[in-house]
């Protein structure tokens, strides 16, 4: 009695205004742990086979970059791509209308290296210069039925890079979806575009993992023609900048043909933003093609930031109550502290280790500061390459 007395930690639950917000808050607690449990879960806990197969299994790989006036990523990043381990590849690069030295560089890589294919495509006032116009003519170029895509301003973490991703097909996975991370610098904002990104990439990771595949990276993806023709490409969304590794990725993924990489000699690295503007513009172009989610994956996606943020609010409040403060700070932490070690384990796997410290910090405010991006971004004005 002394201890309900001074502590309040078994409340009266008498119908008022904080009861109410508790059950709110329980509820809530409830689905966000079993989200986080039922499906974040499964990637945490995945294990990457790890194998590579002998040169006689490999499939030939197209490798297809889409540029445009990309000349100094090139000059850095192409001849990690071409210096690649693996038996049979080509690397088409798409020099889409540039206005930079590229074709004069490209040209020279051709001198040294005779798997390197370039198309250009002409200046033209009347074309699009997009880079799903760029994919579909690197693909139709393509000397092969398997195809990896990555980007100018990438580098693969290792040689295997093409060697491992390959091993992922198989005659039933027909698409195979890596991880793209930013490099580490010194910064607020560095850290947190490597946190949103580990975040996306936990999410779409998980939900590939529970039959509800919804998207890649372009940066890091593989196909097959078959799969590609077998969806019309990019034809159902094409007037979109955006959706050429999510929109295509849901037309083309079945429960069966999917498969996921996250082996850490797979990944392929870019320079994040340098500033919050160029960030912010970036989020915004990927937002325009969410409008065009089918309803369970919408509903999906908006479980995780939706219930963390009501038991954020339902929680504030509590602290106010003296009846509830106790089981509601008991409950909180709980949470908390499997989130933490579920998501550490997910962030590890991503080898974003550093941010697993201060993670209910992170997931906190990125919860706070997502919403706010999104609702105030214009997506018409962000629709371009």
């Amino acid at each position: 009695m002394k201890l309900y007395d001074d502590m309040h930690f078994i409340p009266s639950f008498e119908p008022s205004a904080f009861f109410y917000v508790f059950l709110t808050f329980g509820i809530t607690a409830l689905v966000h742990l079993t989200y986080v449990l039922v499906i974040q879960g499964r990637f945490a806990f995945y294990t990457q086979k790890k194998s590579v197969s002998p040169d006689s299994t490999l499939p030939p790989i197209s490798l297809i970059i889409a540029a445009r006036n990309e000349s100094d990523n090139l000059y850095e990043n192409l001849p990690f791509i071409l210096d690649q381990d693996y038996p049979l590849f080509e690397v088409i690069v798409i020099n889409n209308q540039s206005v930079d030295d590229s074709s004069q560089l490209l040209r020279s890589f051709q001198h040294e290296y005779p798997n390197l294919h370039v198309i250009e495509v002409e200046r033209n006032p009347h074309l699009r210069p997009g880079k799903k116009l760029s994919i579909t003519i690197g693909i139709k170029g393509a000397q092969y039925d398997h195809f990896i895509l990555t980007d100018a301003d990438c580098r693969p973490a290792s040689r295997l890079w093409l060697q491992l991703m390959a091993t992922s097909f198989s005659e039933e996975k027909e698409l195979v979806i890596g991880y793209g991370p930013y490099t580490k610098s010194e910064g607020f904002l560095n850290s947190l575009i490597r946190f949103d990104t580990a975040s996306i990439g936990i999410s779409y990771f998980s939900m590939a993992l529970s039959g509800l595949t919804y998207m890649g990276v372009g940066r890091n993806i593989g196909y097959t023609k078959n799969l590609f023709e077998s969806v019309k490409g990019f034809r159902s969304h094409y007037e979109l900048a955006s959706g050429d590794d999510d929109l295509f990725v849901q037309e083309a993924a079945t429960k069966k043909n999917v498969r996921i990489n996250v082996d850490k000699n797979t990944f392929c690295y870019s320079a994040p933003c340098a500033d919050w503007d160029s960030w912010i513009r970036q989020k915004t172009r990927h937002y325009t093609t969410t409008d065009r989610y089918e309803v369970i994956k919408k509903w999906m996606l908006g479980i995780y930031p939706l219930t963390m943020l009501i038991l954020l609010i339902s929680f504030v409040i509590l602290m106010l109550s003296n009846d509830f403060r106790w089981l509601s700070a008991s409950v909180f932490i709980f949470v908390t502290g499997v989130k933490w070690w579920i998501q550490g384990r997910c962030f590890n796997k991503l080898n974003e280790g550093s941010l697993v410290k201060y993670l209910p910090l992170w997931d906190i405010m990125y919860t706070i500061l997502m919403p706010i991006i999104y609702y105030s971004s214009e997506k018409k004005a962000a629709n371009k390459w």
